[in-house]
């Protein structure tokens, strides 16, 4: 199921009504400032089950997307330079992986040392966000969760989809918000923080303002 609303004013009907899902246990799916994402509440078991399946490569990490650096404070622990270099990169496209405290562990149901969390620049997931009142679960939508998918991308980034209906292909979503926007077909950058020291596990999007 598809939900057209404006990028930048998307309609309330519309968001309570993915959130609602999201509550439920589904997964949606919706632009973000890089590239199409998929995600569920942090707060259910039985979308992070379904998110899951979704993952044709099963070491690829769950990111957390959160509305603010004081909703990240309550999945990660954020150190002053830390927190000073997120705040000057926020909102946009970096994952900032972070030491999880506990929280997370029970979220995900396993033992996990560090999180990526993100704040992206798009209305459209800061809006799902603050209605859920919750983080989002959220994985990069990809060509080979399709199932009319059968080449091999040469680069990452020739797996990534650019419009909203293509993702109708893909088994388990139970809504698609498209904001009639052609993404680019680009990544985030995905940096480690640990005070002060910036480690980049991916360069991507972004260009990081210290």
């Amino acid at each position: 199921m598809i939900e057209y609303v404006q990028p930048h004013d998307p309609d309330d009907r519309i968001i309570k009504k993915a959130v609602s899902i999201l509550e439920e246990g589904g997964i949606i799916a919706y632009p973000t400032d890089s590239s199409w994402g998929i995600g569920c509440s942090s707060e259910s078991a039985k979308g992070l089950e379904k998110l899951s399946r979704l993952r044709e490569d099963k070491k690829t990490q769950f990111s957390l997307i959160c509305s603010s650096i004081s909703q990240m404070s309550t999945v990660a622990n954020i150190d002053n330079q830390s927190f000073r270099i997120i705040k000057q990169n926020t909102p946009g496209p970096f994952v900032f992986v972070l030491k999880a405290i506990r929280k997370v562990e029970k979220m995900i149901g396993e033992k996990r040392a560090e999180v990526g969390l993100r704040i992206p620049a798009h209305e459209i997931p800061k809006r799902l966000v603050d209605v859920l009142g919750a983080p989002l679960f959220s994985i990069t939508a990809s060509k080979d969760m399709m199932d009319v998918y059968g080449l091999d991308a040469e680069y990452p980034e020739e797996n990534l989809l650019e419009c909203g209906w293509e993702l109708e292909n893909i088994r388990g979503i139970d809504l698609i918000i498209d904001s009639g926007e052609a993404l680019e077909k680009s990544l985030s950058t995905v940096l480690r923080l640990d005070g002060g020291v910036v480690e980049v596990l991916r360069y991507g999007d972004g260009k990081l303002e210290e």
